[in-house]
């Protein structure tokens, strides 16, 4: 598959911009082939691209001198992340981390401040993602603190399905039960737990390496009433 066919399936942005505007993004763009485990940026790094996932999954993660990490949020196929940092011209916040063997494109930073000086629609879609990322973000410290593990995988889970972060995704995901652990910070046990009584619920089908949602705002909505802080 060709670049260009690979940003129009997997970068919503990019389906926005203008014939020279496209031409630019496909001259100036790298992609990585990462395996799994690989840290595609690091934390304390001055932040120097805008990070993008073509195919796989990788993770946003923070950690201590003590060896600690905490993630922060999933990306699957179709996101892209690190605009915060461009914008603010710092340094990275957190690790980027490869979940599993996935495709990472880099768009520099040079051209996506050109992009944000000529595109409006560019612009707009840059709005609408900074606001969706805040709410995300909103979102998950409240489950953190309020909600059990049973809906922490059922909101982990339907974060990875949000159209406006991640078009495209439809309603099959492919992921593992560890890998879903590693999101919710529970268990892999614990995660298997969760899916399997999501599944009673009728939210959800678990198949083999893979997960597909059957009720996303029944997910986005589980435990939302009477959450206990069980830390099974």
């Amino acid at each position: 598959m060709q670049l260009a066919d690979s940003l129009h399936l997997a970068a919503a942005w990019f389906r926005v911009l203008d014939s020279e505007q496209r031409a630019r993004v496909e001259r100036d763009i790298s992609v990585q082939h990462a395996l799994a485990g690989t840290i595609i940026e690091r934390k304390g790094q001055l932040a120097q691209a805008w990070i993008g996932v073509l195919s796989g999954l990788v993770k946003v993660s923070v950690g201590n001198a003590e060896g600690k990490v905490a993630s922060l949020t999933g990306v699957p196929a179709g996101g892209w992340i690190g605009e915060g940092s461009l914008l603010k011209r710092e340094v990275r916040k957190y690790d980027v981390v490869a979940l599993r063997d996935s495709v990472v494109a880099r768009l520099p930073a040079a051209t996506f401040e050109w992009l944000l000086d000529t595109s409006i629609p560019f612009n707009r879609y840059l709005l609408h993602q900074l606001n969706e990322r805040v709410a995300q973000f909103i979102g998950k410290a409240e489950h953190d603190r309020l909600l059990d593990p049973d809906a922490r995988v059922a909101r982990c889970l339907a974060e990875l399905f949000n159209p406006l972060l991640y078009p495209g995704m439809g309603m099959r995901l492919t992921i593992t039960q560890e890998e879903v652990g590693y999101l919710a910070r529970v268990s892999r046990q614990r995660a298997n737990q969760a899916l399997r009584k999501l599944e009673e619920a009728g939210l959800l089908k678990v198949e083999y390496g893979a997960v597909r949602v059957m009720d996303l705002d029944g997910l986005k909505r589980y435990g939302a009433d009477g959450a206990a802080l069980d830390e099974d």
